[in-house]
């Protein structure tokens, strides 16, 4: 039986909160001090860096049964983002000592998170990667993938929750503009179906596949 986090943590006394939040409100702010750990229960979240000179961009959004804040762990004593509700969202904080406790004492819960972590680690590498060397319209693509958690659950398809092609454009690096053009063209392809919220099709991996088979040529 797969290992709930969710029911695990219910069960956790000390060092535990849980706080609602409306769409829109902030968890906590770029600068403010890091010192807990944070599971999202229900809803989602966007994760947002603003810059020295004011630019703000998207780096990350997540969902239920994902971690966030991880950083205070490594010895971040500053946030180095902001972390924003997309949602009714419900979330668990679970203070520094807390977590480091269940990490020592709780083998499953410790091999859950180094997981967690592990795979987290190879989202970023991948992101950098895929900013790298990647077109705009296979960033997309990608990205479109991964919101829809594609491949988890057996899912062939899967509808993600309404999120504005501002977001999708800051998230790949692109404009919205062209975000738009490449929306409307996997939409006619096929690939998805876009009215306010998106379904993903399978047929959307042919943009990252047909990049790779052109590379190796």
């Amino acid at each position: 039986m797969p290992f709930d986090p969710k029911s695990f943590l219910a069960k956790v006394s000390e060092g535990r909160w849980v706080g609602h939040y409306r769409k829109g409100q902030i968890i906590f702010s770029q600068g403010d001090a890091a010192d807990a750990v944070y599971y999202i229960e229900s809803g989602g979240v966007k994760v947002t860096v603003v810059s020295e000179q004011g630019k703000e961009a998207v780096v990350a959004i997540l969902d239920s049964g994902e971690f966030f804040g991880e950083a205070c762990l490594a010895g971040q004593v500053q946030r180095m983002e902001t972390v924003i509700a997309m949602m009714e969202t419900v979330i668990v904080r679970l203070e520094k000592a807390a977590i480091l406790r269940l990490i020592r004492y709780e083998p499953a819960f410790s091999e859950m998170f180094i997981a967690h972590l592990i795979e987290r680690m190879t989202r970023v590498e991948s992101d950098l990667i895929d900013q790298l060397f990647n077109s705009s319209e296979k960033r997309l693509a990608r990205l479109l993938l991964l919101l829809a958690h594609f491949g988890k659950d057996d899912t062939s398809e899967a509808v993600i929750a309404r999120i504005s092609q501002e977001t999708l454009a800051e998230m790949i690096g692109t404009t919205r503009s062209r975000v738009s053009y490449f929306m409307n063209k996997f939409r006619r392809l096929g690939f998805i179906d876009y009215n306010g919220s998106i379904e993903v099709h399978s047929s959307l991996l042919n943009v990252i596949m047909h990049d790779q088979s052109k590379g190796r040529r």
